[in-house]
C-alpha cells in the first residue's frame, strides 16, 4: 500500500514537472530536436534539472543499504554499450523524433492530445509487450 502511494506521488510530481516545463508540448520537444532550424534549447535546462538531483540521489543511496520502504536498491546498470542498449536507444529516439513524445509526457498529455496521443500510447504498449520476446529472439545464436 505504501509503495503504491509513493509511486502515485512520484508519478504525479513527475507529470506536474513535465507540464510546468512544457515538455508535454510536442512542438517544444521537436524544437529541441531541430538543431539546424528553429532550435529551442529549453529542454537542456529540463534535462539539467533532472540530472543534478538524480546525481545527488545516487550519492545518498550509495551510503544506504536499502530504500526508505525497506526494499533493496536496484543494481547499477551495466556500463558497457551492448546491442540491446543501442537498438533500444535508436528506437526510442525515432519514436521521440516522429511523435515529439516519450512515455512520461505521453501519459501526461492523455487529457488533451486526443486520438494522436491514444495511438501513440497503444503503439508504445505494443512495443513494450513485444520487447521481451524480441530481446530473447535477438539473444539466440544465429
Amino acid at each position: 500500500m505504501a509503495r503504491n502511494l509513493f509511486a502515485l506521488l512520484a508519478g504525479s510530481l513527475f507529470g506536474l514537472g513535465l507540464m510546468l516545463s512544457g515538455m508535454t508540448d510536442t512542438a517544444k520537444v521537436r524544437g529541441w530536436l531541430d538543431v539546424f532550424g528553429d532550435w529551442d534549447p529549453t529542454l537542456a535546462f529540463v534535462l539539467g534539472g533532472a540530472i543534478l538531483p538524480m546525481a545527488l540521489a545516487w550519492r545518498i543511496t550509495a551510503a544506504r543499504g536499502h530504500a526508505a520502504l525497506g526494499t533493496a536498491f536496484p543494481d547499477k546498470p551495466d556500463p558497457r554499450l551492448g546491442r540491446n542498449l543501442m537498438l533500444g536507444s535508436v528506437l526510442f529516439g525515432m519514436g521521440w523524433g516522429l511523435s515529439g513524445l516519450c512515455p512520461g509526457p505521453a501519459m501526461a498529455s492523455l487529457s488533451y492530445n486526443g486520438l494522436g496521443g491514444l495511438v501513440f500510447l497503444a503503439a508504445m504498449a505494443a512495443g513494450m509487450k513485444a520487447a521481451v520476446p524480441v530481446k530473447l529472439r535477438l539473444a539466440e545464436p544465429a
